[in-house]
């Protein structure tokens, strides 16, 4: 059994669930049921007996694209932990970009991270490489960056305010750094964050990191340590991300949701977000509007 649900488009919406129903069922995929949620409104689900979710998402891409969506094989439900990537997932930048503007050196370090979170580039030595020529920077640019740069994702502060609510743990895991990831945690409620160090000495980034790497594998790890502190493989587990360092966390994850991601990122998980905000996560697992904390 497959469940599907989206948030598209809402004035074609009838035109186009024929066209994909159609669709569907000329692959073989049959549709049992197709109805708005009751628990939020601008939500459609699609019901299957069978289990070809190939066939489903491409029926979805195919006639209710841009839209934000989830397949999954049980009726979703509040996640007992979320673990989310930080950079252009919770908040609007990709924070090593950002800071290498201020040593006049974005154009050439964004071509590098961009090919990092295709996965075109080993992500620990990219990592360094960027870090690397920052060295020299003044310390005082992380402030003055974060106060000029950086901001959270729209609906990040009310999905993280909301799942906590809800009795859902929350952690900020990233391949960015402390420096940057501490107080946007803290801004937007997240309990605890895992992420790298950056070496300073004498007020100057010396292009040095401190202590091991997080990179896709440690990300993995710190949702699958979170799910077995609360008691196992049968914990219901959410996490989000947008590039190819966040793929084996999207796919260990109950629901993986991919955030206006890159191709792989998106094709790895069983959730996406192309079209609203991240508040659209909380419709999919069908939280309604009324119980969200409004951050």
């Amino acid at each position: 059994m497959l469940i599907a649900r989206l948030i598209a488009e809402t004035q074609t919406l009838s035109a186009n669930l024929e066209r994909a129903t159609a669709q569907l069922e000329a692959a073989g995929v049959r549709v049992a049921m197709s109805a708005m949620l009751d628990t939020c409104d601008r939500t459609l689900q699609i019901d299957s007996p069978d289990d070809d979710v190939r066939a489903v998402r491409e029926a979805i891409d195919a006639h209710f694209a841009p839209c934000d969506g989830l397949v999954v094989s049980t009726e979703p439900m509040v996640p007992a932990v979320f673990v989310s990537d930080m950079d252009s997932t919770m908040i609007t930048a990709e924070c090593i970009d950002e800071l290498a503007d201020f040593a006049g050196l974005k154009e050439q370090i964004s071509a590098i991270t961009e090919r990092a979170m295709l996965g075109e580039l080993d992500f620990e030595a990219a990592l360094r490489e960027r870090v690397g020529l920052l060295a020299g920077l003044p310390e005082t640019a992380i402030a003055q960056c974060l106060e000029e740069r950086i901001r959270p994702m729209p609906g990040a502060r009310t999905l993280v305010e909301t799942l906590k609510a809800l009795g859902c743990r929350t952690v900020l895991v990233t391949g960015g750094f402390h420096h940057f990831a501490d107080p946007v945690a803290l801004q937007l409620g997240f309990e605890h964050v895992v992420g790298n160090g950056l070496d300073v000495a004498d007020g100057k980034l010396t292009g040095g990191l401190i202590g091991p790497i997080v990179d896709s594998a440690v990300k993995k790890q710190t949702l699958e340590a979170e799910i077995a502190a609360l008691g196992g493989t049968d914990v219901v587990s959410l996490a989000t991300g947008d590039g190819a360092n966040d793929i084996p966390m999207l796919e260990a994850a109950t629901y993986g949701i991919a955030h206006f991601a890159k191709p792989r990122a998106r094709e790895a998980a069983n959730g996406w977000i192309d079209r609203g905000d991240l508040t659209s996560v909380l419709r999919l697992l069908g939280i309604p509007e009324g119980d969200w904390v409004i951050g």
